[in-house]
């Protein structure tokens, strides 16, 4: 099978990206890579080195919920019909709206990793008001979602929320984000602190919830999501914040081997984002066997269950209270510590998603195939 995914790299959906291309590669799949929105640093791409079976096209064309995306979507939905003509895939994997109803004849699945309008409700908490680029966007959105063969969701709630702004797919299903445990070390002492992703001037991530408050051990903030390059001369940016109540680490973007031993020292992950349709940083901190404290929001809720301990919705307050918990309650953090590595390694593994988008990929094919 040939698979051709459409992927940006401008968010933390590209860990996303390089988990299903690689396990998808593994599983004996064909792969062309598409990405949009900037052309990714050479570190970024680094692990398609390894990867036989892989064939990779960057693109700076802008993204749909990028101000100048109408003027680019023409030019950009040209350049993917001819490389579905050059390339001749079986299916279209989509991480993108706007190309759901491309003119080709191939099945074409859209896989849901947010959107603008739910984001602006939740964060803003208010639909966004009409502008004539609003209403380009969401037509656009909706006419993606009617003509694609099939729409994946991360989650029940996504999938609901999906179905309420817009319009109903035509075929749905949902497939949990997946992690390969082995890019993390759960079996580390862990160290008597907290750890949070996420800048804090992102009122989404909402990471400033930590400074709110005192707290019995250290917290640390990645101030970003994506890890940057190792650089040839040791830089750093840790900056405290302090204020009559609280003080935090924040630290600069991290590369990827800082950030897994983040991880795997940090006693506890704080999971503060009001709106988290991926949630890949928490699944990185679970496979780290770190307790995790969420915030009570519908998709937390969903993919962790009774393996975190929630506080109040938005509520700093609540936040600290649980992790002074926390700490006070040794045996208690490590039994979350010990519910959320089970579950992940139970639901939410690479292995277990690609299972599901293998299935899916040839129910669609084979359907292509009798229809013909």
């Amino acid at each position: 099978m040939h698979v051709l995914v459409t992927a940006d790299v401008m968010s933390g959906s590209w860990t996303y990206t390089r988990e299903l291309v690689t396990g998808l590669v593994t599983r004996g799949v064909r792969v062309t890579l598409l990405t949009f929105g900037e052309i990714p640093l050479p570190d970024q791409t680094a692990w398609m080195d390894r990867l036989h079976g892989l064939e990779y096209r960057p693109t700076a064309f802008r993204l749909e919920w990028m101000d100048e995306a109408p003027q680019d979507l023409p030019e950009s939905s040209g350049f993917l019909a001819n490389l579905v003509h050059e390339v001749r895939p079986d299916l279209l994997h989509l991480h993108q709206f706007c190309h759901g109803n491309l003119a080709v004849d191939v099945p074409r699945v859209i896989m849901v990793h947010g959107d603008l309008i739910s984001w602006a409700q939740a964060v803003q908490g208010c639909t966004p008001r009409p502008t004539r680029w609003l209403q380009w966007y969401r037509e656009t959105v909706v006419r993606g979602i009617a003509a694609a063969d099939a729409v994946v969701a991360p989650s029940v709630w996504m999938l609901d929320t999906l179905r309420s702004i817009y319009t109903c797919p035509r075929r749905e299903a949902v497939i949990y984000p997946g992690r390969n445990p082995i890019f993390f070390n759960p079996y580390i002492s862990k160290d008597d602190s907290v750890l949070s992703v996420g800048r804090l001037v992102d009122a989404g991530k909402q990471v400033f919830l930590l400074t709110q408050h005192a707290h019995p051990f250290p917290v640390c903030i990645v101030g970003a999501e994506q890890t940057v390059p190792v650089p040839r001369v040791p830089i750093r940016a840790d900056v405290k914040v302090s204020t009559a109540e609280a003080s935090v680490a924040i630290r600069g973007p991290q590369t990827e081997a800082q950030l897994r031993a983040l991880y795997s020292r940090a006693a506890v992950y704080a999971a503060t984002p009001r709106y988290e349709p991926l949630g890949m940083a928490t699944l990185d901190a679970a496979f780290s066997r770190c307790a995790i404290v969420a915030n009570d929001i519908p998709s937390f809720r969903e993919v962790w269950g009774d393996a975190a301990l929630y506080f109040r919705t938005n509520d700093a307050s609540s936040l600290a209270t649980i992790l002074r918990q926390f700490d006070s309650d040794r045996p208690l953090r490590q039994a979350y510590a010990d519910r959320a590595f089970a579950r992940a390694r139970e639901r939410f593994t690479a292995h277990r998603m690609i299972d599901g988008y293998l299935d899916l990929y040839r129910g669609l094919v084979s359907a292509k195939s009798l229809a013909a």
